[in-house]
């Protein structure tokens, strides 16, 4: 794993609310405005849902993320929360810093709780390889059908 880089839980470093948003927005094409109010609910609720992760570099630039969020856009309600909007820039990629934030994510819930957490992806077996398993196919609000995979907190 790539030496110089610390993870940020944002319900602890407000200062980087509006740069995180930015980022996320960027990665996924959603409105910066969503994420803004997300993040802030989550500096706001320091110990519920949602909560949102970043991965600084040495340089201080972030180069990962992820949140979890109540539903990421899916028909199964009842799985929840989810964790959502994973993303590790390019040149990071292949150096465990994904598993790290995935890890850091499962921990830091079962802290504030949260005995389970879920995902939906396209990929097939990365998220295997770090401990989550694949429980269901679920439809997506755009119709797609997405893989639903789940993991115990810890």
């Amino acid at each position: 794993m790539h030496q110089n880089i610390d993870l940020k839980p944002l319900r602890d470093h407000p200062l980087f609310l509006e740069k995180a948003a930015l980022w996320f927005s960027e990665k996924w094409g959603i409105d910066e405005q969503i994420y803004c109010e997300s993040i802030e609910k989550c500096i706001q609720n320091k110990t519920g849902i949602p909560q949102w992760y970043v991965v600084l570099n040495a340089e201080r630039e972030i180069i990962a993320g992820a949140g979890i969020i109540e539903n990421d856009f899916h028909d199964r309600k009842d799985l929840s929360p989810n964790l959502c909007a994973l993303f590790v820039e390019g040149r990071y990629r292949g150096q465990g810093v994904a598993k790290y934030l995935l890890d850091f994510a499962r921990e830091d819930c079962g802290k504030l709780q949260i005995e389970k957490l879920y995902l939906v992806t396209d990929h097939t077996s990365f998220y295997e390889k770090c401990g989550w398993s694949f429980l269901a196919m679920v439809k997506g609000e755009d119709d797609t059908v997405q893989r639903m995979y789940t993991a115990l907190t810890f």
